[in-house]
This record gives structure tokens, C-alpha cells and sequence, in this order.
């Protein structure tokens, strides 16, 4: 029989009364429910001061009994190591790699664990891998969820909302009013890194420019900063840029439509100057474009974002350089902090919203290095 909340949490303090402490899987398998339903159990038990909760266990008050619980060691505090930290991504290639050795090595460093879960850019797999993770003893998480346009839609949200134990998005955001809005964040500020990639070219002389971006998390911030930089800049972008293609066509065709929509604005309306989301697109186009006639930087100079491969392009390619490693180590960081005001007790920080700015790595494929005038972050390899 299904027991009321009231009648289970009356049993969660029989139990852990009973026995000193109880790892919260173990606890949700005994009671019949899920472990994220009694996670939520034992966070407003925390919050009335009735249990303490502390690395995947519930813990009686004043410590436990003499004896050891079944099966469990005394749990410690998160300021003292020990942390297991769930990280929910949908791949571990591309920026991702970067972004979760960051994360690993700032758990690690504070004795903690950091466990993966994956779920292929499928958005329902999401909260199945949350569950195993927080079943598993996960103190927190760490999400990339796979939301298309990297905001939540149609309710993508909720099983954050539901999940019971401190979370940090990772390049991901909520927009105002969104109940996901609330969570701590940790993400590159892509659009600054267009408008530097226009700065760029504004500087070395390019007027007319164009953009080809990926759909996908990121195409909307990249959009906003390129179409920011070609009016604050006086540049004058070429018809129907940026140009968006969808990630899931036929590869040699969709490489086929950009290369020919960057031959059209080249050959057409004198477009001198490209940005190239992402560096896999731009290192297949500059050969395309070579075969038309247009060599890269002779008559186009090429941006590409992401830096991931693109310094070992034919032509190395300059590009826009998110800062993987620290997104992955402040967000590890930071929820490491509120797991720590969580288990101790403490009053917690303003929420925070954390937008790291990218820098631009010069190489062979603009032609020639900036002045910088802007203060932005330049680099030359």
C-alpha cells in the first residue's frame, strides 16, 4: 500500500532513528518510492531540522548511535571532501571534453568524485540519467540538458525542478520567468565572442561579412553578438546572413549549401570576411571554396568557433576559443558551495549566473594580427 507523505516521513524518521544513518538509495528501495520522490522527503525533513543530510545519506541528528549503520559508514561533511557529483551531458566530444575534465579535476581536488551520465542529445534521457545518478548517491549535479535551442521548451525544466538536490546548468540557460530561471549557471558568453570575431575583422579593414552558424544550444547566441557587432561596427552584412543550417541534413549536402552560400556572397555582394560556426564546418569549406576560385584569406578571411581543431587546418584557422576548461571547473565549484551550505547548515548565496567571455586565437586564416583597440582577450598562435 502506498503510503502518504505525512505516513512517509513519519517512516524516513522511524528508520533513520533507528538505525544512525542510511544511504538515501537504500532508504528510497526500502520504502517502495524513487530515490529523487525521497530525496524531496528528506530535504524538508533537513529543512525542520529533524535529519541531516550529507553525501547520499540521511543522518540522525547528534550523530549516530554506537554501532554502525547496515551497511554504511559515517558520512562527512561536503567542506571536508567526499562530494560525488553527478554530470548530465550529451556527449563527451567537442566543447564537452574540455568541460568535464575542468569540472573532474575541481571535484577531485577537494577529495570529491565526479560521476558521468550521458544522454546522446535526447532530452527524455535526461531525467533517466539524473535518477540513476542521485539513486547512485550523487550529492548534486552538474546538467548540460539536451535542450535544441539551449532553453528549456515545452516543460524540459521540470525534472530539474523535481529533482531534490542542488543543481548548476552548465552551458545552458533559462530565460526570465522560466521556473528554471532560479538555478545557479555556468556558460560561455558566446554572443560577446561573435561580436569579437567582427571586431576583428572591423579592425583589419573588412566591410561587407557574412556567418554561417550551426543550429543547435548555441545558434541564438552567436546570432544575436554577430548581428550586435555588424551594426556597432558600420559593417554591412551580406543577404540572408547569418546563414543557419540544420545539423541533421545530409552532410555532403549541407557542406555543399554553405560553400555555396559563401561563394554567392563573395563572388555577389563582395563579401570579404566570414565567421564559421563550428571549426569542422570551416576546415570542410575552405577546400570547397579553393575549387571555386576563392582562396581563404586571399579573398576570404575565415573566423571559425569553437577552436577545437581549428589550428590544424590546411590554412590554420584564427577562431573563437570558449573557456572549457574553467566553465566545467567554476560550475563544479560552485555546487560544490552549495552542497556545502546545504549539509552544514548554512544560509545560502545569492544565486548565480556566471557568463564567461571567450578569446580569439589569430592564425593564418584573417591574414594578420589585430590591434586589440577594444580590450578584448586576443591571442596569437
Amino acid at each position: 500500500m502506498r503510503l502518504h507523505v505525512d505516513q512517509r516521513h513519519e517512516r524516513v524518521l522511524e528508520l533513520v532513528r533507528e538505525r544512525g544513518s542510511l544511504r538515501v538509495s537504500d532508504l528510497a528501495a526500502e520504502l517502495g518510492v524513487s530515490a529523487v520522490t525521497l530525496r524531496r522527503d528528506v530535504e524538508t525533513l533537513a529543512a525542520q531540522g529533524r535529519v541531516h543530510r550529507m553525501h547520499g545519506s540521511v543522518v540522525w541528528p547528534g550523530g549516530e548511535p554506537s554501532g554502525e549503520p547496515s551497511g554504511e559508514p559515517k558520512a562527512g561533511c561536503a567542506e571536508t571532501g567526499g562530494a560525488v557529483i553527478g554530470m548530465i551531458v550529451p556527449t563527451t566530444n567537442f566543447i564537452f571534453a574540455d568541460i568535464v575534465r575542468g569540472a573532474r579535476d575541481a571535484v577531485e581536488v577537494q577529495g570529491g568524485r565526479l560521476v558521468l551520465g550521458m544522454s546522446g542529445y535526447l532530452d527524455t534521457e535526461d531525467p533517466v540519467q539524473a535518477e540513476h545518478l542521485l539513486a547512485g548517491g550523487a550529492d548534486g549535479l552538474l546538467a548540460a540538458p539536451s535542450w535544441f535551442g539551449g532553453v528549456p521548451a515545452g516543460g524540459q525544466e521540470k525534472w530539474l525542478l523535481e529533482c531534490g538536490a542542488p543543481v548548476v546548468l552548465v552551458e545552458r540557460w533559462a530565460p526570465p520567468g522560466n521556473p528554471a530561471a532560479g538555478f545557479d549557471r555556468v556558460r560561455t558568453d558566446r554572443a560577446h565572442g561573435a561580436a569579437v570575431a567582427l571586431g576583428h575583422f572591423a579592425s583589419l579593414g573588412h566591410r561587407k561579412v557574412t556567418a554561417v552558424v550551426q543550429e543547435g544550444p548555441h545558434a541564438a547566441q552567436i546570432t544575436a553578438g554577430y548581428r550586435a557587432a555588424v551594426e556597432a561596427h558600420g559593417l554591412v552584412p551580406a543577404p540572408g546572413s547569418p546563414f543557419t543550417m540544420a545539423t541533421d541534413r545530409d552532410s555532403q549536402a549541407r557542406y555543399d549549401a554553405l560553400a555555396a552560400h559563401l561563394a554567392d556572397a563573395v563572388t555577389r555582394h563582395g563579401v570579404t570576411a566570414a565567421l564559421v560556426h563550428s571549426d569542422e564546418d570551416a576546415i570542410v569549406l575552405v577546400p570547397k571554396l579553393q575549387s571555386k576560385g576563392i582562396s581563404v584569406p586571399g579573398d576570404l578571411a575565415i573566423v571559425a568557433y569553437d577552436d577545437e581543431v581549428a589550428s590544424l587546418a590546411d590554412v590554420p584557422l584564427t577562431a573563437v576559443a570558449p573557456p572549457k576548461r574553467s566553465v566545467g571547473e567554476l560550475a563544479a565549484k560552485l555546487l560544490l558551495q552549495r552542497i556545502a551550505e546545504r549539509d552544514g547548515g548554512r544560509q545560502p548565496m545569492p544565486r548565480q549566473h556566471l557568463d564567461l567571455l571567450p578569446e580569439l586565437r589569430v592564425r593564418a586564416s584573417c591574414g594578420s594580427a589585430p590591434g586589440g583597440a577594444d580590450g578584448t582577450q586576443v591571442r596569437s598562435d
